[in-house]
């Protein structure tokens, strides 16, 4: 299925295989993680495989089934989860709102939501607050949330979405913690967890929440339109879906239908395995690396980096949470466009004079300090 060689790998090797990195120094894995040569080869060898051998045989489903077997397995192992809480998806995006359709919305619900969530984890509650629900938002300061506050806002909401780390300024969130509380006061805990894969491990059980979202396509490297949501199994069995196909149910031909087990219910219909075939490789290539090894080399880099940025121009926490590394700047955009001269990719974050670099492990040292003499403080 793939080119990729069994054994371990090291930081290197991998960056060796990702030709996007050939020609330029990547900085924007927190929007999206340049593919490796064998995770798009195991999208490619089982697109041949299914739209090959398995119509020449007649069906195409039994394969797809499978497929979708295998990969929820390898992504249960991989969170800490069961192969039942588990469903595809096709981003974070996606498995936030099909949670969040499958809650039992009345005028006067409650969601609490924090100031440092994605659209993905914005959208979706501003949708429902056309439908009576009151949205409340927890500021927070520098990245940080004042627990006393984040108290005072859950305690009569049905739902908490917050994000395991901060899009724009890297900083990672007290989940268990965080969801301790809410659950003290029966809200429910929805993570946007996409920022957190690929860079740091990830355990469901030790999160606590209810539901975790997120994909393959940032970094874990993996292609889009492969996302994920765990659902916690006694709760997953007590919901449903709102959006149904055949894959949601037993049997699609029966009446009455019947929901599937557990998170399977929120898959819906006929979707192409490749991508989560690529997941599925993705999160085997970071098995191979070991995620201790890549997290503590995007801390060293993270760190490398950080030494070279004066104090009032770093956003975020000085001291390592994560790869994503937010700078004051003069010009956002003026500066994205200035470092892709230099064939650097970084991206403007939105609504200030600010970029975001995203520090991952095939990322170097000689690279950090390209970025840095562009910058030119």
């Amino acid at each position: 299925m793939s080119s990729r060689l069994d054994g371990r790998l090291t930081p290197l090797e991998l960056r060796a295989d990702i030709p996007a990195l050939e020609s330029t120094a990547y900085f924007n894995t927190g929007a999206s993680g340049p593919s490796p040569r064998y995770v798009v080869e195991a999208a490619e060898s089982y697109t041949e495989r299914h739209e090959y051998d398995a119509h020449a045989s007649g069906d195409p489903y039994p394969l797809a089934f499978d497929t979708y077997d295998e990969v929820r397995e390898t992504v249960a192992s991989f969170l800490g989860a069961h192969p039942d809480e588990i469903a595809l998806t096709e981003s974070t995006t996606d498995g936030i709102n099909r949670f969040a359709g499958a809650l039992d919305w009345t005028p006067g619900d409650v969601v609490v939501r924090t100031d440092l969530e994605h659209p993905a984890g914005v959208l979706p509650w501003e949708r429902r607050e056309r439908d009576g629900v009151e949205v409340r938002v927890v500021e927070s300061e520098g990245g940080r949330l004042d627990r006393a506050a984040f108290e005072a806002a859950v305690e009569d909401a049905k739902l908490v979405c917050l994000s395991a780390v901060s899009w724009t300024r890297g900083t990672k969130l007290p989940v268990a913690e965080l969801t301790d509380i809410a659950h003290r006061h029966d809200a429910l805990v929805l993570v946007d967890a996409v920022q957190a894969p690929g860079q740091m491990p990830v355990d469901v059980r030790e999160w606590g929440a209810d539901a975790v979202a997120a994909a393959g396509h940032k970094w874990l490297l993996g292609l889009w339109g492969a996302g994920f949501l765990y659902v916690r199994s006694d709760l997953a069995e007590r919901l449903e879906p709102t959006a149904i196909g055949y894959r949601s149910v037993t049997d699609s031909g029966a009446t009455p239908f019947e929901y599937e087990a557990g998170a399977r219910r929120f898959e819906i219909g006929t979707t192409n395995p490749a991508a989560h075939i690529a997941l599925q490789e993705a999160i085997g290539v970071f098995e191979d690396i070991g995620l201790s090894t890549v997290s503590s080399r995007i801390e060293r880099l993270t760190d490398h980096l950080k030494a070279n940025i004066p104090e009032d121009r770093l956003l975020g926490p000085r001291s390592y949470e994560s790869g994503l590394v937010p700078i004051a700047v003069d010009d956002a955009e003026a500066t994205v466009e200035r470092l892709a001269d230099r064939s650097i990719v970084v991206r403007a974050l939105p609504g200030e004079e600010a970029i975001r670099v995203s520090v991952h492990a095939f990322n170097t040292a000689d690279e950090i300090d390209r970025l840095v003499e562009t910058l030119d403080f």
